[in-house]
């Protein structure tokens, strides 16, 4: 297969996870796009900061989650089956697994006013 339909391929198989299975768990979590964030609500200039467009938010969270761990597991997989494994882990990992775990993350700290994973298992 050529590695440019794979890019297509792969490229449109992150899309329709975005918007479809996006949707699905925007609904499954009771977003409010017109809410207003912890950023907004408990402005200080020091923790509660808004984000001034999306390329910073992109990059802290790109940041915090990219590591040695999500490359190992495709580098194995490419090097004993070949490039579909690999593949579709990057792909559908991403969606299933790595999007939803940081989507959810995300949205407990929004709805307990920006307070960390950790404090908020602590204080249930």
């Amino acid at each position: 297969m050529n590695s440019l339909v794979l890019a297509i391929l792969s490229l449109a198989l992150l899309g329709f996870g975005y918007k479809f299975y996006g949707d699905k768990l925007e609904g499954l979590f009771g977003v409010k796009k017109n809410a207003v964030t912890p950023a907004h609500k408990m402005y200080d200039g020091v923790d509660y900061v808004p984000a001034k467009n999306w390329l910073v938010l992109f990059g802290h969270h790109f940041s915090s989650i990219a590591g040695a761990g999500p490359i190992i597991g495709p580098i194995i997989a490419l090097s004993i089956w070949g490039w579909a494994p690999a593949i579709l882990w990057i792909v559908l990992g991403s969606v299933l697994i790595g999007g939803v775990h940081d989507f959810g993350s995300l949205m407990i700290s929004v709805k307990h006013s920006g307070r960390s994973v950790a404090d908020i298992a602590e204080s249930l």
